[in-house]
């Protein structure tokens, strides 16, 4: 299946244009929000692959949009903001955002981070489609996560962490190796935006009732590790 489509919501009509033109020199299918009280109806109508979304909008916030979109799809979402402050980053990837870019937009940036959002969510060639450590299994494709009756939906970014600890069991992974694996390249991301994934990956597992998975390794990374029951 090819995935392509890019849902723009951004308020500003002339750099929606821009990225709009941009992004389709690069063959993607690309849709600009037109009304802004009836985001999710578009939305699903068009079905996009990944989510362009800004935070400052009428009528509702961008983190309002993505909390709504989350509830039913496990889409990318790369935040857009003239906001680029630790504050809204931080803000961005606890409401479920998979990446955060500040304006003004650099399109060469946008377009790296776009290929490389596209590539973790929906490329897995070397990771198996199906990942068992005891009694947790994990759809790769699907971003599901079973624990024996329970099961939980994860982003793609939570995924994508999950996946790498899956293929590590038992062992500290450093944080480094997650992010030059999660995000291709370190030179976009800082350590604090993978400790917010983590922290909002294991709330979502702890809220789901799963036994403790995820544990920090002081001074190293993390480790996937669970008692045997």
């Amino acid at each position: 299946m090819v995935h392509n489509k890019i849902l723009i919501v951004e308020d500003d009509q002339k750099i929606s244009q821009i990225i709009q033109s941009e992004l389709k020199k690069w063959n993607y299918q690309v849709q600009g929000i037109t009304d802004f009280q009836n985001v999710l109806q578009e939305f699903a109508a068009f079905q996009p692959d990944l989510v362009l979304l800004d935070i400052s909008l009428p009528y509702f916030n961008g983190y309002h949009w993505c909390q709504e979109i989350r509830k039913t799809s496990t889409v990318p979402v790369i935040f857009l903001s003239s906001a680029n402050d630790k504050m809204n980053m931080l803000m961005a990837m606890n409401m479920g955002g998979d990446d955060f870019i500040g304006k003004p937009v650099d399109l060469e940036l946008l377009t790296a981070k776009i290929q490389a959002t596209f590539r973790r969510a929906y490329q897995f060639n070397e990771t198996p489609q199906e990942m068992v450590y005891k009694a947790v299994k994990l759809n790769v494709l699907t971003g599901e996560l079973f624990y024996k009756e329970q099961m939980v939906r994860l982003t793609p970014n939570e995924t994508k962490i999950v996946a790498i600890l899956f293929q590590h069991p038992e062992q500290a992974v450093s944080k480094e190796t997650i992010m030059e694996k999660l995000w291709e390249s370190e030179e976009f991301i800082s350590k604090n935006t993978l400790t917010v994934n983590l922290t909002r990956l294991r709330k979502k597992l702890s809220a789901s009732g799963l036994p403790v998975l995820i544990h920090t390794i002081k001074g190293v990374g993390y480790m996937l590790m669970m008692s045997d029951d």
